[in-house]
């Protein structure tokens, strides 16, 4: 039997996770001891450059990634993403003020948000229905893997050929690579190769759809305004910014922590590998258990595991202490992202789901930015990170609880929950 060519996409969108996620988002903080040391930044200007970019830039072009995803396709919008990701990490081998910094990071957020996780969560929920969450822990994986595999062939890098030529490497790499593959494999839609999700012709099974299609006659605006009257919504993006921003601030300074703890730079780069290594045992199970269990509880469970394993980091000084967190935050990791597309098809359907996803990623996204920036500040200020770990801890919590509340309605109409705020 020929492979299904949704898998083929997944495998795409698993690519594309590895590279414009996994080394863009997770390999950037080896390299910020080397900032600190030869451009003098702090641990609060590191954050900052990403803190603007999603802030003020990528979360506007967010949201109006969301309508052109749910337009023209996942594809175009991907392209488009991965060249502003490669061509700014290029650039980036080149910069000497701070300022240039910021303005750098501000292109990558927004070659961040038209190439990862919207797009491609879009892109793997159109292909399939019965097995959603299998094929979205799979490509996720790419996310996970690209995390463990970048601390490992970046340390290297920069230890051959300077920060400057690795990240020239690492921006070159990912448009060699991509830009293929998204041109030549990448469908936005069954429906582009007269197939059906899953590779099964529609039939009156009412179980392979969790929610009914809009009417093609509502517009942009009116799914827009349906989906922020929706009481889902807010509980959905309250829960994934506080949790998501607890893990923006553990794994942008993890490494900055560890070498301050007397971690040489290679065992610190480990560290954090093992850390995302262990994340992709977590996205297949996590996958698996959303396929069968309620999808708001697994978020919660997850969400829960992942606050109370932060505190750990309290005793960074020891080494069993930092390898057990890395492990069991590591695991809890894979369920940061993945989840929320599944949990966000079943309340809102497939036909908004570009526009829902991308006002919650842009929404939370700005929190994934929030809280490592105030975890720089508060080193800044007291050369601790205590009280930030103490403040992640909190947020991680409040955002299992909050994730707990969340009540899919999957008959009401899509983009309006029968329960309004």
């Amino acid at each position: 039997m020929r492979i299904f060519y949704g898998w083929w996409v997944v495998l795409a969108a698993f690519l594309n996770l590895f590279f414009t996620v996994g080394i863009m988002f997770y390999g950037l903080p080896v390299f910020y001891p080397s900032l600190v040391e030869s451009l003098r930044f702090t641990r609060a200007q590191l954050t900052t450059g990403f803190l603007l970019g999603f802030a003020f830039v990528a979360l506007p072009v967010g949201i109006l990634a969301g309508t052109l995803i749910d337009r023209v396709g996942a594809q175009k919008v991907i392209s488009a993403g991965i060249w502003l990701v490669g061509l700014s990490l290029v650039l980036m081998g080149s910069m000497t003020r701070l300022w240039q910094f910021y303005l750098l990071c501000t292109i990558a957020a927004v070659g961040y948000v038209l190439s990862g996780p919207i797009p491609n969560q879009v892109l793997v929920a159109n292909w399939f229905q019965m097995k959603r969450g299998r094929a979205m822990g799979y490509a996720y994986l790419g996310l996970g893997l690209g995390g463990a595999v970048s601390p490992l062939v970046i340390q290297p890098l920069i230890q051959a050929f300077g920060w400057r030529h690795a990240l020239q490497i690492a921006g070159s790499t990912i448009l060699v690579v991509l830009f293929p593959i998204t041109r030549w494999v990448t469908k936005s839609k069954p429906e582009d190769l007269h197939l059906f999700p899953d590779g099964v012709p529609a039939t009156a099974d009412a179980s392979i759809s969790s929610r009914p299609a809009a009417p093609a006659k509502n517009s942009s605006l009116e799914a827009i305004k349906g989906i922020l009257r929706s009481r889902n919504f807010w509980l959905i993006l309250a829960g994934c910014t506080l949790t998501i921003g607890a893990i923006g601030a553990v794994t942008q300074h993890l490494v900055l922590l560890l070498r301050d703890k007397g971690y040489p730079l290679k065992l610190a780069s480990h560290v954090f590998s093992a850390m995302l290594a262990s994340s992709l045992a977590g996205r297949v199970i996590v996958g698996h258990l959303a396929d069968r269990r309620s999808k708001k509880n697994v978020m919660a469970l997850f969400y829960f595991l992942l606050a109370s394993s932060i505190s750990l980091l309290f005793l960074s000084p020891h080494p069993v202490a930092m390898w057990a967190f890395a492990l069991v935050f590591g695991f809890a990791l894979g369920a940061d992202y993945m989840l929320i597309p599944l949990l966000t098809a079943e309340c809102f359907g497939l036909s908004i789901l570009g526009t829902a996803l991308s006002l919650i990623i842009s929404g939370y996204s700005v929190g994934q930015w929030v809280a490592p920036w105030v975890a720089g500040r508060i080193f800044d200020v007291y050369h601790s990170y205590d009280l930030a770990w103490s403040i992640m801890v909190v947020a991680g919590l409040l955002g299992a609880l909050i994730s707990y509340t969340i009540a899919p309605v999957e008959t009401a109409p899509p983009g309006v929950s029968e329960t309004v705020v």
